[in-house]
């Protein structure tokens, strides 16, 4: 048995992996809740450790502990010479939200994901698709059917796997992340709760799939009207620095469509209030059947990214709800949100070009 002083960014499941022992045995021998946050500083006994370098978590394993901002620095570091990173913007707390660029093709299709602070695997999913995608385009391997050579002479993807960095890190690691003020203004608004779990918003505590002008006065009036963990839209659209990163990101690229991914419910939303276009449904269904999900036309609701390209391009959009259970799901469900979020993925890659498309109409009037 060893003493160990929590580091900034760990969490008791990391420190398992590391010293290849259980969350349940750190518990026991500690005399703490599995859910605790772990203060910096804090000595913890390790039962018959046994250290290791441990990666971010091998793909064919699955996620094996929380992905949050550091995973992502760490896993950008390694990526491939073909993956572009770039920084668009920076977070409420001063993190660097990054967009990752691979191919060179003409349609632009765009994936983002963790809008929501406890739904951070899908920046796990993201983050690993684009490792693995890129080694079977250099090896020359077909992914379930798809070429990624070919798939990346015609399509460039862009990928924003974190658009909430600062919400992710509350939900993982707690509170005591923030300096004093700002702890005491986002222990308000938890309620006074250390738990984070159940947090979704930003460090402002607003909800950045709220933020968009798309119907916002209407899904307001029904939502939170202070900063709460969770459906809070703000006082505006686009107040928040992610949300603002986001759209200015779509407003420079001409994406022929978009994925949104959250995880609750394995359904594929594709529709908002009439104004996708007519391919949308056929789409959805496409990718419904492709992860085992459920097509859904429209939400119900409004002022969420994909509702605001939809009205403002006319152009397919498409919300993602992968995972089944309750936010933040496990690091076990991603087994599941692998096997069934990656054929979804690449069969989005072989969508039409809804910028040709509209091009062509363009040209044609």
């Amino acid at each position: 048995m060893i003493e160990y002083n929590v580091k900034q960014g760990d969490t008791l499941r990391k420190i398992a992996v590391r010293f290849q022992v259980t969350t349940v045995q750190l518990c026991y021998r500690n005399n703490m809740s599995p859910e605790a946050c772990l203060e910096p500083g804090t000595t913890l006994f390790v039962p018959d450790a046994v250290p290791t370098d441990q990666p971010r978590g091998e793909t064919h394993s699955g996620c094996l502990h929380e992905y949050g901002w550091r995973e992502l620095e760490e896993d950008r570091q390694s990526l491939p010479s073909s993956i572009f990173s770039e920084q668009i913007g920076i977070s409420v707390l001063g993190k660097p939200i990054w967009l990752f660029r691979a191919g060179n093709g003409p349609k632009k299709i765009f994936f983002s994901g963790a809008w929501h602070g406890n739904e951070w695997l899908n920046t796990w999913l993201l983050m690993s698709f684009l490792h693995v995608f890129i080694s079977k385009e250099e090896s020359k391997e077909r992914w379930y059917g798809v070429d990624p050579g070919a798939i990346l002479q015609e399509v460039t993807l862009y990928a924003v796997p974190l658009v909430n960095p600062d919400g992710v890190e509350l939900v993982q690691e707690g509170a005591h992340v923030l300096g004093k003020e700002k702890k005491n203004d986002v222990m308000q608004i938890n309620g006074g709760m250390h738990d984070f779990r159940h947090w979704s918003a930003n460090a402002r505590g607003v909800d950045l799939n709220h933020q968009w002008p798309a119907g916002w006065k209407e899904e307001a009036a029904g939502s939170p009207d202070r900063p709460f963990p969770r459906h809070y839209g703000g006082e505006a659209p686009l107040t928040e620095p992610e949300a603002k990163a986001v759209y200015q990101l779509s407003m420079q690229e001409e994406f022929s469509h978009i994925l949104a991914l959250h995880s609750q419910g394995e359904e594929v939303y594709w529709g908002y209030s009439g104004l996708e276009p007519p391919e949308s449904a056929e789409l959805g269904n496409r990718l419904a059947a492709a992860g085992s999900f459920r097509p859904v036309a429209d939400a119900g609701s409004s002022a969420g990214y994909k509702d605001w390209f939809i009205k403002t391009f006319r152009r397919p959009g498409f919300t993602i709800e992968t995972g089944m259970g309750v936010n933040p799901l496990p690091p076990e469900a991603s087994a599941r949100i692998w096997i069934t979020g990656v054929p979804l993925l690449l069969e989005s890659l072989t969508f039409p070009d809804f910028t040709k498309k509209s091009r062509d109409i363009t040209s044609a009037e």
